[in-house]
């Protein structure tokens, strides 16, 4: 701002030395640059103040009190435009300043005063304003609005980009080591077994009277009993009567043997169940660091600030604000990491009255030669206090959703819950979660599951990473086998490519102008397992196209051999272009099949995008 204050006291005294450049008796340039500054809202007084000081040097007296007089009237002409319309176009200040010098001219010509213009050089004088005022608005503005980006600032990006990467190199180095550390043992190493023996005959036969005859020799056959007893505990959990009867001959404690060996088994199995539960914990923390890695080599990949490359779209941005009365704080052009514009803006309205963003939107797609759309939650109007504004380069497809539910016959709450999230990036995510069982149990579980997906994704990561975060947190969670179905479909509404990822889902449906496609899917719910294998299906939508994600209660009860099959002839019989009626009437025609009756929650998902026109 004080910058800014110098630059502006520095040419209103340019502009009081502009005065004294005349052509055939005229001065066009004395209200020419007044008014093309005054836009640029300058101080007015001391803008007046130096020109008037100009005029009084330069000037002949009647020349002197034509212009000063002139200057008042655009002052004044100019305020009342921008009080009424928040804002004075470069174009219309040039024409009023056109008008009132010619007008002045022309009048003194009639008053005969002394050296007064002739006609033509008044019409070439006023000609030569209108012009003027415009091309020095410009320019000016440009001046006054010029910005440095300090290559400081640049080199500190780079530098934090650096860090990032480093760090992510050392989380991938970490996960590595806990996935290496998460190896299951579902097998008792044969050294296992034999500390087991000794501990065995170390608590039994160190006792017994008999210990020395029993095991004084390497071929006794207690060795072959005590192994044959071991491995049939370590194969099916117990004993059998011919191996102990067998024990008995050669050792008088058998039965104190066989318990004490079922005891140790019991002890150990839980030590193992405990350890590999401990193990799937430091893959599920690998996971997470995988996660994070690639969240840190994500935001290396740091969105490219274009100000430097781009000065003149933005300073045509500044300037179309400045004649929609718009004031623009800060202008950043941005480039995002899948190469789209993003543009980051603080602005207000010049004289506290409330001006519409669409012109500002307007002004800057035009200027970018760029369809342009604001952030969903930011506010419709430009007022008196700053505020900030992101804008993104705006999709070529929109997209409409429709929903139909039914519970299970006689329960209050449906176990199935969906999800819709259109994100800034220009990015659509289908959601649909089967809670296993119903009620309200089974609906707090795929709840969270879409919930938890949504978060991750909101907070931009990958879909696939998204999945694995929520499994891994699902599978930490694993509170009494409660598990859920997961299907999302991610679309770009940019390119209309997508991709489905089922998780223990029931099938989905692409329904296009000619036919009906299926996907089908075979794997475990989420929170069964860590390791969890994603069905990632690569689909291509156009304009016109619908996506159709239905629950196993749709498909399960529809009693025919091939229900994929049917469901296929089912969508394909239904002739609309809203998603809402699609999803009803489908849920419609599967009750015909079922006799009214709903055996298990039913959700029918339909999205069907547009080619925006």
């Amino acid at each position: 701002m004080k910058e800014n204050g110098i630059r502006q006291m520095m040419l209103s005294i340019a502009g009081g030395l502009l005065c004294g450049v005349g052509v055939l008796g005229a001065y066009p340039l004395i209200p020419a640059y007044f008014a093309a500054l005054y836009l640029e809202q300058a101080n007015g007084v001391l803008l007046f103040g130096c020109m008037g000081i100009g005029i009084a040097l330069f000037l002949p007296m009647t020349a002197g009190v034509k212009y000063m007089v002139a200057l008042l009237v655009i002052w004044g002409a100019v305020r009342l435009i921008q009080w009424a319309n928040e804002g004075c176009p470069a174009f219309l200040a040039g024409g009023m300043a056109a008008v009132v010098t010619m007008i002045l001219s022309f009048a003194g010509g009639l008053m005969a005063w002394k050296d007064q213009l002739k006609l033509p050089v008044i019409l070439l004088e006023g000609l030569f304003v209108f012009g003027a005022v415009v091309l020095l608005n410009r320019m000016l503005h440009a001046l006054l609005h010029a910005q440095v980006q300090l290559p400081e600032e640049a080199h500190s990006e780079s530098n934090n980009g650096e860090r990032l990467r480093s760090y992510a190199e050392s989380f991938q180095g970490l996960s590595q080591i806990f996935y290496t550390m998460s190896r299951k043992k579902n097998t008792y190493p044969m050294d296992e077994i034999g500390q087991i023996q000794n501990e065995l005959t170390g608590k039994i036969c160190a006792s017994c009277d008999s210990c020395a005859l029993c095991w004084e020799r390497d071929s006794s056959p207690l060795y072959g009993v005590m192994s044959q007893m071991l491995g049939r505990i370590w194969q099916t959990g117990r004993t059998e009567e011919e191996t102990e009867n067998e024990l008995g001959q050669y050792c008088k404690k058998s039965r104190d043997m066989v318990e004490e060996a079922l005891r140790v088994f019991q002890r150990v199995n839980l030590n193992h169940a405990w350890y590999n539960r401990l193990l799937e914990n430091r893959q599920v923390i690998a996971e997470q660091l995988d996660a994070m890695a690639y969240i840190m080599e994500d935001c290396a990949r740091e969105e490219r600030i274009l100000d430097a490359q781009e000065k003149r779209a933005l300073a045509e941005i500044r300037y179309q604000a400045k004649e929609l009365g718009i004031v623009v704080d800060e202008l950043h052009l941005i480039e995002r990491v899948d190469g789209r514009i993003k543009m980051e803006a603080v602005l207000r309205s010049r004289f506290g009255g409330c001006i519409s963003l669409k012109g500002f939107l307007r002004a800057g797609g035009h200027t970018l030669g760029k369809n342009m759309r604001v952030t969903a939650d930011a506010r419709s109007f430009i007022g008196k206090e700053a505020a900030k504004f992101v804008f993104y380069e705006d999709t070529n497809y929109r997209s409409v959703q429709g929903i139909a539910r039914l519970k299970k016959d006689e329960a209050k709450i449906s176990g199935d819950n969906f999800s819709f999230l259109e994100l800034e990036r220009g990015e659509l995510l289908l959601g649909l979660s089967d809670g296993m069982g119903s009620g309200s149990t089974a609906c707090k579980e795929s709840e969270m599951v879409l919930d938890l997906v949504e978060r991750f994704m909101a907070a931009g990561f990958s879909v696939e990473t998204a999945i694995r975060m929520m499994n891994s947190a699902m599978v930490m969670k694993g509170e009494n086998d409660l598990y859920s179905t997961v299907d999302l479909c991610s679309v770009d509404m940019y390119t209309g490519a997508g991709q489905i990822y089922k998780i223990g889902a029931a099938a989905t449906f692409i329904k296009r102008r000619d036919k009906v496609e299926c996907i089908r899917s075979e794997s475990l719910p989420v929170g069964v397992q860590a390791g969890i294998e994603l069905e990632k299906h690569e689909i291509q939508l156009y304009d016109g196209d619908f996506v159709v994600m239905v629950t196993d209660g749709v498909l399960e009860y529809l009693h025919v051999p091939k229900p994929e099959e049917t469901m296929q002839e089912v969508i394909g019989s239904i002739q609309t272009n809203n998603p809402g009626i699609l999803a009803k009437r489908i849920m419609e025609r599967v009750l015909l099949f079922t006799g009214g009756h709903a055996k298990d929650d039913m959700t029918v998902l339909a999205a069907c995008i547009w080619e925006k026109a």
